[in-house]
């Protein structure tokens, strides 16, 4: 499997960073990971680093490549969930640790994606975004009904308003998990938090995979600060990992 990964994780204007991101790679596998802590709620940070450690551990244990790539997920994540209730177990429910999460296989030519809440995967093709994920969030729904734009969505006051999350109640969270997307030579798949996305265009996310360019590095650097600025002087915690598929 070859590939090229980078992971890139920015304060912004916040008084800690919340946010967990990972790329773990094996010979036949590779998963990357992006855990938002909800600042709303107490210990998100506390939240985002132990969903992120369940699912981390979970994939470091199986034998690769995952034979039930979409049952794992489903796992992972509500195991990550089960824990993250676990330690607000003596919180007062309103108040407990939650986190939005994207998740994102890598095996034998194609992809799995799995999220919760409004943390995004995107897969950018030719400079363009192919595809990418659709938010739990209410804004989303207006979207998909077609009572809002994309671009009055970016200034919708219920933007942030996310409909699931891992943590806080018990009930295991919805969940969406993709069935297998097949990769092309040179296709990017970025997962991010909505720091990283909110106030970008699917054209400014695309400059990820710009043709022709060798530096993922660069790229997501060059994306997280883009992200920075627009959102300045509220910019919230910008994290992303990408992964650049060159074949088997």
């Amino acid at each position: 499997m070859q590939i090229e990964y980078a992971k890139v994780s920015a304060l912004g204007d916040r008084q800690d960073n919340q946010d967990r991101a990972a790329v773990v790679v094996s010979e036949k596998a590779a998963l990357m990971l992006v855990f938002d802590g909800m600042g709303g709620h107490s210990d998100g940070a506390l939240a985002a680093e132990t969903g992120l450690k369940v699912v981390q551990d979970m994939f470091m244990a199986a034998t690769q490549p995952i034979f039930d790539p979409q049952g794992f997920l489903y796992m992972a994540l509500s195991q990550a969930h089960d824990e993250v209730v676990r330690v607000g177990r003596a919180v007062a429910v309103d108040f407990r640790p939650r986190a939005t999460c994207a998740v994102c296989l890598v095996q034998e030519g194609g992809s799995f994606w799995a999220h919760i809440g409004d943390s995004r995967i995107y897969q950018v093709r030719d400079g363009e975004v192919l595809t990418r994920s659709r938010d739990h969030s209410h804004v989303e729904v207006l979207i998909q009904e077609g009572a809002i734009t994309e671009e009055e969505a970016e200034n919708h006051p219920m933007r942030n308003f996310v409909e699931c999350c891992i943590g806080g109640d018990a009930p295991v969270p919805d969940m969406s998990i993709t069935a297998h997307k097949l990769l092309q030579h040179g296709d990017v798949l970025l997962a991010c938090s909505d720091g990283l996305w909110s106030g970008l265009s699917d054209r400014e996310m695309a400059q990820i995979g710009k043709p022709g360019d060798k530096n993922l590095v660069d790229n997501l650097k060059a994306l997280s600060v883009k992200a920075l600025g627009i959102n300045a002087p509220y910019s919230d915690n910008t994290t992303g990992t990408a992964l650049r598929w060159l074949g088997l």
